[in-house]
């Protein structure tokens, strides 16, 4: 029957992303909201679940809950895996890295938004504004997207994509989208350990801001197909857990 396809479509997911977020059956239980009893039906695929208690148990996995009803093989149609997060999440090293493991470009948004203006961040900011610089990554975002066609990518977006709706809609529904969410601390630290120390330099209270920004942007990248805890799982792990979300076939790695 369909229903008990779907349903152990469900638990061979809910159990792959508990042993990659390393939740024992009880913590995910008590983070889902569930008793241990209900999550062991749910994980053999014979537990009728309701929609309210599906979507806390995707919540607690870092996901949503048509990700977890997902078909096989359906990311295939999105090639492109794109991270988002602060500057400071990892982006570009788990982007690399990622890259080199799946054997498929590395692109960084902000990068292409450079040369396609022909200046720095900074001075597009400078020069013409955020309205502006919003509408040049929008239209290098469509770029980049129908360059890749359905050829695997690994892409990182621009911290403040996410407040972009059209590029963000675009993006969502065009790429697998995974934020690389990490703690503030952690955040500071490795902006300062890529020798950048403007923060501290030019804003005593940038620890304070950078949680405040952290706390705003959280729910626009809690949109994303798929979150990730950096902090928890370190650079490799973090690599290790975007790369079991993907298919391995010939079609999107190339």
């Amino acid at each position: 029957m369909e229903a008990d396809r779907l349903l152990a479509g469900l638990g061979r997911r809910v159990r792959a992303l508990r042993a990659r977020h390393g939740f024992t059956l009880n913590e995910l239980a008590a983070r889902a909201g569930l008793s241990p009893r209900f999550l062991i039906q749910v994980e053999a695929g014979s537990a009728n679940i309701s929609i309210k208690r599906l979507a806390g148990l995707a919540s607690a996995l870092g996901t949503t809950a048509a990700a977890l009803l997902a078909e096989p093989g359906g990311e295939a149609v999105r090639p492109v895996v794109a991270l988002l997060g602060l500057r400071g999440a990892g982006k570009t090293t788990i982007g690399r890295r990622l890259a080199r493991r799946l054997r498929v470009p590395f692109v960084e948004l902000d990068r292409r938004v450079e040369q396609a203006a022909g200046m720095s961040l900074a001075e597009i900011f400078a020069l013409h504004g955020e309205e502006y610089y919003r509408r040049l990554e929008r239209a290098t975002l469509e770029r980049v997207l129908d360059e890749a066609g359905r050829r695997r990518l690994v892409l990182a977006a621009g911290g403040g994509l996410v407040t972009s709706p059209p590029a963000y809609e675009l993006l969502r529904r065009r790429a697998l989208t995974v934020w690389l969410r990490a703690d503030p601390e952690d955040h500071w630290n490795r902006v300062v350990q890529q020798g950048d120390r403007r923060p501290i330099a030019e804003h005593p209270e940038a620890m304070a801001e950078l949680r405040r920004l952290l706390a705003a942007r959280a729910k626009l990248y809690a949109e994303a197909d798929v979150t990730v805890d950096t902090s928890r799982l370190g650079v490799q792990g973090t690599v290790r857990a975007v790369e079991r979300l993907l298919p391995h076939d010939e079609s999107a790695s190339g």
